[in-house]
């Protein structure tokens, strides 16, 4: 039987495909307010923007490619069952090869009903517009956990956790939450590792744990050659 892995994935895998991150430093994302874009309340003000603004990342995607991380990751299922959380909306893990990921942020790729949240929708590319109705006759948004929404895909990655031999952090700040709690399920006599350019501020205090000050492909790719040997 194969050892179970588990990774939870976050901006800094794609920022390497050239995807912009969620929230830099100053807290705009693209010269927008990140509360304006994506919040229930930026959603109820401003329909049309937020409905532009993910056209316009959905685009983005479109021209972007899986990057040697994502690759890394897929190698990894050789020789581990793996299970990949991630936080990010885009599509590479999958266009990579992955076989099982769970989108804890949502899919930029789907839209949904605002009245009937299971009314699910795959996009294929094209953009959401004001008009756009589910078959009941609701207004499609995007398919995102916006702050201050419930994250209803975290209770799967949970139940994947709590049963980690191994469990790698990529590219999170560990900052967004319940995201970053994940680690908190975990055994603890499991291995853990964390792979990033900064470490993390909070107080690391889990045993078997292991950071790697690297980017995302660097870090991902070295660990990986070391774990299917």
């Amino acid at each position: 039987m194969k050892k179970k892995i588990v990774v939870l994935t976050g901006a800094g895998v794609s920022a390497e495909s050239g995807l912009s991150t969620f929230r830099d430093s100053g807290g705009l994302w693209e010269g927008h307010n990140v509360m304006d874009v994506a919040s229930p309340e930026g959603w109820r003000k401003n329909k049309k923007l937020v409905l532009a603004f993910y056209n316009a990342r959905r685009r983005q995607l479109t021209n972007a490619r899986p990057n040697d991380a994502h690759f890394a990751l897929v190698k990894l299922e050789e020789k581990y069952d793996v299970t990949i959380a991630t936080q990010n909306v885009d599509d590479l893990h999958e266009r990579a090869g992955s076989s099982n990921v769970i989108h804890l942020h949502g899919d930029l790729n789907k839209a949904r009903s605002t009245s009937h949240p299971d009314l699910i929708y795959v996009l294929n590319g094209k953009d959401i517009n004001i008009g756009d109705k589910c078959e009941k006759g609701s207004q499609l948004r995007p398919h995102i956990v916006w702050f201050g929404e419930m994250v209803p895909m975290m209770e799967e990655a949970i139940k994947h956790s709590v049963d980690a031999d191994i469990f790698l952090i990529i590219g999170t700040s560990l900052a967004v939450y319940p995201a970053a709690g994940l680690i908190e399920f975990v055994p603890e006599y499991s291995e853990k590792y964390i792979i990033d350019p900064i470490k993390p501020e909070y107080n690391i205090h889990h045993s078997n744990l292991t950071f790697i000050q690297e980017k995302a492909t660097k870090g991902t790719t070295e660990l990986v050659e070391k774990l299917v040997k």
